[in-house]
């Protein structure tokens, strides 16, 4: 058994239009976008109803888009279920693997990364 929850909606920016990003986001929000201080990409707009938005600045030629993170207590298991369900992995990493879903829309599954919203929202798996 394991447990997942989608839980983090991430804005996919480039570099070159980062900072306007992050003011609209903001403003949209009501939020103040904190930087990640252990992870420099990322900007935290922080939990909404269980779920964490943040911005995330990619490399040059990355359109902009939306990706959603599943969180899981067991990566590799989540990430079979969904393999089942019709996804497929388009790259693996050290401790999150990316995948695609049946449209090709990008997605990752990623260890768990917010705590007491996980313990909250997580749904078991056989």
């Amino acid at each position: 058994m394991h447990r997942s929850r989608l839980g983090v909606v991430l804005i996919d920016v480039d570099e070159s239009q980062y900072a306007a990003a992050e003011t609209f986001w903001a403003a949209v929000t009501g939020r103040t976008a904190q930087p990640e201080p252990d992870d420099e990409p990322y900007a935290s707009l922080g939990l909404m109803d269980g779920v964490s938005v943040a911005l995330q600045r990619t490399g040059a030629g990355t359109p902009p888009r939306v990706h959603l993170d599943v969180e899981s207590d067991d990566v590799a298991a989540e990430t079979e279920r969904l393999v089942g369900l019709g996804a497929t992995v388009t790259e693996r990493h050290d401790g999150h693997v990316i995948l695609a879903d049946p449209a090709g829309h990008p997605f990752c599954v990623v260890p768990v990364q917010t705590a007491d919203a996980f313990e909250q929202h997580a749904r078991s798996w056989d």
